[in-house]
Formats: C-alpha cells, structure tokens, sequence
C-alpha cells in the first residue's frame, strides 16, 4: 500500500469548547494547504480556564495502538508538531512516535504547553517539567513562552522589566538542553510592545518580531500561534518569517473577538482565515 507522507501529525487534547488544542490546530494548519492527521491525548468538554465543572477523558492509554497501527500500515509524516500533554508518559509516547513515524527529514516541533504567567498549569509538577525539558532537547523547533521557558532552565520568572540579557540567557539555555531552534513567545521590552524572539542555536543568531500590545488578553492564542507557526514552516516559509505570520495571525484573530464579552473562552480564529488562506493561495 503506497500512502503519501506528504502531511503532519499533530498529538495534544480536543476540548470540545473552548477554541484551542486540536479544534484550532486542525482548521489552522489545513488553511495553510497541508493535511493535518490528529492523535487526540485527552477529550474534554471544555477547556479548564474559566470553566468550572469540565469532563475528562484520558485516552493515554490508546495512544501506542494507533502508533501501532500506523506503523504497520506504512504511514508516515513530514513533521509532528506536538500541544498540550498531559503527563509524563504522554511525553514518552509522543517521543516514540517521532522516532517511529517521521519521514528521514521530518521536523519534530514542540510547543510545551505547560505553564503561563509564572504558574504551571493545573495537575503539572517538577517531574513533569524535567521531562518536558528533555523532551524540547530532542526537537527541532520549540515553542515556549516566557514562564516555560523559565521553569525548563531553572531560571527565575519575569514577567517584565527585563532586559535582552535575560531574554539572552534563557535561549542560550534552551539551546543548551539541544533544540536547535526556540521561538520564545510574549517577549515584551516596553509597555506598548510584545513579541517573538526567534533564535538558531548553532549560529547564536537573535531576531525580533514585535506588533502592537493589545489591550486584551484571550484563551488559547498560544495554540493559534503554534499552529499557523508549524502550518507556515511545512509551506516553506523560513522561521522567521513563519514566527512572524503566526503573530500577525494572532494579533488579529484577538482583534476579530475584542468587544464581544461572551466570547471570553477563546478567539474567532475563525474570522481571521481569509487572511490565512490568501498567504497560501498557491499549490504546496
């Protein structure tokens, strides 16, 4: 059986509602022109922030079969962006499947979603952190924002008032861990500024994207960032300009929900597509 492997995988949780995990990356990479195959690793009703109540649903446990099964079949993938896991062995098992199932050149790209505004999510802990750590030191591309990339290196938290020195230091560590590349996300120098830092571990070369500080703040930004990043660079677009796009993305998906007070849970992603798809209107 000949199957293309000309598409990417992408592991982390469905929340049902909510707009983020795989019912973003799913539409957002799509629209970018590439076929996107999920590996769910929990369902839950909704998302946890703001949510009270929400339902869970390991599926740990049926995640290796599928792997299995792939692997069987002779499937393959160009790259495996992985989201939100949600325990140590998720990790180990999404490490598997990269060894197992990416093509000779396939890129591995991890967004360790695990933590923001200086505190780990709900359920993490140290161990959880030291795996997660380990894990980026395997990858190609990581994403991790500011509170993450603190916790994995050990370094104190800053939530501003920094300088290029602090920012400096976290990379050169990331790096140190063994990702070749970090995207570190929510870089802010100035109170009317916030951006990427995009940084090559083997040439030590730093660049800068910054838009316009927004006044609000939503749920799930970082997985719409995430995915039109993975969806940018498996169309060709270089790092950079991928790490840019993705912000220019989701600058406006948060302008597209700014003013609705219902549509607190997420960002309507969706509105902002056109702007997507008409940056990859040519065949992949």
């Amino acid at each position: 059986m000949n199957i293309s492997s000309d598409k990417i995988l992408t592991i982390q949780d469905i929340s049902c509602v909510g707009q983020c995990s795989l019912t973003v990356a799913l539409p957002l990479i799509s629209a970018c022109g590439i076929e996107t195959c999920i590996l769910p690793s929990a369902v839950l009703s909704t998302h946890t922030g703001g949510f009270s109540g929400y339902t869970f649903r390991d599926l740990t446990d049926g995640i290796l079969s599928i792997a299995d099964h792939w692997e069987q079949t002779g499937i393959k993938f160009r790259a495996v962006y992985t989201g939100y896991l949600g325990s140590a062995k998720q990790i180990a098992y999404s490490a598997d499947i990269m060894d197992r199932l990416l093509t000779e050149d396939g890129l591995r790209i991890v967004d360790p979603a695990m933590a923001d505004n200086g505190r780990l999510y709900y359920g993490f802990d140290d161990e959880f952190v030291k795996e997660m750590a380990h894990f980026c030191g395997k990858a190609d591309i990581i994403l991790p924002n500011i509170t993450e990339a603190s916790l994995m290196v050990g370094e104190e938290y800053k939530q501003a008032g920094y300088d290029e020195s602090y920012v400096l230091g976290l990379l050169e560590k990331l790096g140190a861990l063994g990702a070749k590349t970090v995207i570190l996300t929510g870089v802010t120098y100035s109170d009317d500024k916030l951006g990427v830092a995009v940084y090559d571990t083997n040439s030590r070369k730093l660049d800068y994207y910054f838009h316009d500080r927004l006044k609000v703040s939503s749920h799930g930004t970082g997985d719409v960032y995430a995915s039109v990043f993975t969806g940018a660079v498996m169309r060709g677009r270089s790092v950079y300009d991928a790490a840019k796009l993705a912000a220019d993305f989701t600058v406006e998906a948060i302008r597209q929900t700014a003013g609705d007070e219902g549509h607190w849970y997420g960002v309507k992603f969706e509105k902002a597509l056109p702007m997507l798809i008409k940056e990859f209107d040519t065949p992949a």
